[in-house]
Parts: structure tokens; C-alpha cells; sequence
């Protein structure tokens, strides 16, 4: 009788002792869903000096694979040196040595119950890889004279240190504008044509800036200096020479499409 008794004890106790560890399993998930879901952009590669800004911090830290990346974080990368983001295990912004972007915003939702992400180039050169979008999502990229709309694409934007900008679409399309607060712009496809040469001026005036829409589509380009005025629209080749830089390459490896 007494050995039937121990035996329900110890059932018991180990009855007990699953039911706790269960419970302490069921709330340890939630909880790191919560933060995966918190976070919503992990920084998932690092190849050297990579440091971030909070939004209410005044220092940069150091970056580490795994760590968050949050609306409001600045991420920059130094010389020989790369990152990659995932943002919400959907798209991808990877960055070149000697790189800035704002993460202005991260899938935050509006008051029309749009999921918007904004990411600011300040200057060096990304390549996103962003999945197909919806009308319930806004994606953007900017530069400092210009916004690019992504519906779901492979692109590549690099921003000098005048601020002068050059887009590259590999697969998709790109909506890009120098006044996103226009919505009566008829967009323009990439045609090539000549840019005519300097000419004179007569007598200092103020000249306005034209406004533009351009839509970018696959293996297309568009260039625009520092004011964002168009210096360049047209095709590029995959055997261009700029085409064949380790970083082009990279990020062709790391799609896996490169060889």
C-alpha cells in the first residue's frame, strides 16, 4: 500500500514537473515571437566594421549579426566593409562599403491601414531585394533629390557624395520621382535619347525644376545630379564593366544567380 502511494507521488510530481515545463515552453515562444515580430528587421550578415544609431541614441554601436533594426535606426558601414538586412524575413537591403541609410520607417501601419516601409539613402550604394507588393503595402527608397516606389523588384541605387544618384533596375520596376507629393505627374517609360550639351543663359534668372515621374523597368537605368536633373536615361548590359565589380557579383552570389 505504502509503495502504491510512492509510486502516485512520484506520477504525480512528474505530471506536475511536464505541466510546469510546458507552460514555461508556451510562454517562452510567445515571447520570442513577439520580439521577432518586434523587431521586425535583423541585420543577418556583417563582413567588418558595421555600427548603428538608435533613434534616441547620440552614439553609433557596433553591429552585430542577429541584432535588431528598428523605425528610426541609422546603419552605416566603413571602408571594406558589408552588411545585409532582412526586414520582416520578407525583403532584403544589403550595403556596400562606406554606406548610410535611415530607416525612416518599417512596416508601420497608416491611418488607411497600409503597411509603410521607408528607407533613406544617404549616401553609398544598396541593392534591395524586395518582394512583390500589394496596395496594402508601400515600399520606398530614397535619395536625397529623389523617391523610388518598389512594387516588388532587384535593384541597385548608389548616391555620391554631391548627392548625384544612379538607379539600376535588374528584374521588375521602379517608379521613381524628384516631387513624391505630386499625384498628377504622368509617369514616362526609359526611352534613350541625346542630352544636348551646355548652353548660354541670358541674364541671371531663377529656372524652376521639372518635375518627373520615370518608370524603370528590367536591365534599365536613370542618373540625375545633385539637383535631380535627369543626365542620363536608358538599357545597361549584364556584360557592362560595371557590371563585373566584386560587389555586382556578391550580391548576384548571394541571390543565387551568380556563378
Amino acid at each position: 500500500m505504502r509503495k502504491t502511494n510512492n509510486i502516485k507521488k512520484m506520477t504525480g510530481g512528474i505530471i506536475l514537473l511536464l505541466f510546469i515545463f510546458g507552460l514555461f515552453f508556451s510562454v517562452a515562444t510567445a515571447v520570442d515571437e513577439t520580439s521577432k515580430k518586434d523587431k521586425k528587421g535583423l541585420i543577418t550578415y556583417k563582413d567588418g566594421r558595421v555600427r548603428k544609431k538608435e533613434i534616441t541614441g547620440e552614439e553609433w554601436k557596433q553591429a552585430d549579426v542577429n541584432s535588431s533594426v528598428l523605425t528610426g535606426d541609422r546603419v552605416r558601414t566603413y571602408k571594406r566593409s558589408r552588411a545585409e538586412l532582412e526586414l520582416l524575413e520578407l525583403d532584403m537591403i544589403r550595403m556596400a562599403p562606406e554606406t548610410i541609410i535611415d530607416v525612416v520607417k518599417l512596416y508601420e501601419e497608416t491611418k488607411t491601414q497600409q503597411k509603410e516601409t521607408k528607407i533613406a539613402l544617404q549616401k553609398g550604394d544598396i541593392w534591395a531585394k524586395i518582394k512583390k507588393k500589394d496596395k496594402s503595402t508601400k515600399f520606398d527608397i530614397s535619395a536625397p533629390v529623389a523617391v523610388a516606389a518598389i512594387t516588388g523588384t532587384v535593384l541597385r541605387m548608389g548616391v555620391s557624395a554631391d548627392s548625384s544618384t544612379e538607379l539600376k533596375v535588374y528584374n521588375g520596376e521602379v517608379q521613381i520621382t524628384n516631387a513624391p507629393e505630386k499625384s498628377n505627374i504622368t509617369p514616362k517609360t526609359i526611352e534613350p535619347y541625346e542630352i544636348p550639351g551646355p548652353y548660354e543663359i541670358e541674364g541671371p534668372h531663377e529656372v524652376s525644376m521639372e518635375e518627373w515621374v520615370y518608370i524603370v523597368r528590367n536591365m534599365q537605368k536613370i542618373v540625375f545630379d545633385k539637383k535631380g536633373k535627369i543626365t542620363h536615361v536608358g538599357d545597361f548590359n549584364a556584360n557592362d564593366k560595371d557590371e563585373q565589380s566584386d560587389w555586382v557579383k556578391w550580391n548576384l552570389q548571394r541571390d543565387g544567380l551568380g556563378k
